[in-house]
C-alpha cells in the first residue's frame, strides 16, 4: 500500500523514470512551466454545460462579473457562438498587489450543436452571473415515437 503513495516517476524502473524526468526538464525549456501554459491557455474559458431534452438544447455559461453588454451571443452554421471581453478593473493606486489570479481579456465559446436547430427561435437569460442560452431544435430533429404493429 506505501508503494502507491509515492509519486509516478518513482514507482517506474530507474531508466523509465530518468526519461520521464528528462522530457519534464525539456518540455518546460521550450514551453516554459507545463502548469503556467496550461493555466493560460484556459484562463479566460467560460465553464459551460450542454444540455438535451425532446425539444431542445439549453447551454448554461458561467460569466461571473459581466453585464449583458459585455458578451454576444450568435448563431453560425449551426453552431453556438458566445464572445466577450471581461475588463480589467481599475487598480487603485496606494496598493501593493500581493496574489492576482483573476483573468481579464477577450474570450470566444463554440458550441456546435449536432442537430439541426432553429436559430430565429433562440432565446437566452442572463442572471447572477450565469448566462442560459435555449436553442430549440427544428421539428425534423426532434425524437418521434413510432408505433410498432404487431
Amino acid at each position: 500500500m506505501l508503494r502507491t503513495l509515492r509519486p509516478v516517476n518513482e514507482r517506474l524502473p530507474k531508466p523509465l523514470g530518468t526519461l520521464e524526468r528528462e522530457f519534464e526538464g525539456l518540455f518546460d525549456r521550450f514551453l516554459g512551466p507545463t502548469v503556467e501554459w496550461w493555466e493560460g491557455a484556459t484562463a479566460l474559458m467560460p465553464r459551460t454545460n450542454v444540455a438535451e431534452t425532446a425539444t431542445e438544447y439549453e447551454v448554461t455559461t458561467e460569466l461571473p462579473g459581466m453585464k449583458p453588454e459585455d458578451f454576444t451571443i450568435e448563431m453560425k452554421d449551426g453552431d453556438l457562438w458566445i464572445t466577450g471581453e471581461k475588463k480589467e478593473e481599475e487598480e487603485q493606486k496606494g496598493k501593493t498587489m500581493h496574489r492576482i489570479e483573476r483573468r481579464y481579456g477577450q474570450f470566444r465559446r463554440i458550441v456546435p450543436l449536432p442537430t439541426a436547430v432553429n436559430p430565429e427561435a433562440v432565446r437566452a437569460e442572463y442572471k447572477e452571473g450565469v448566462l442560459h442560452v435555449f436553442v430549440p431544435k427544428t421539428e425534423e430533429a426532434k425524437a418521434r415515437r413510432i408505433e410498432v404493429k404487431g
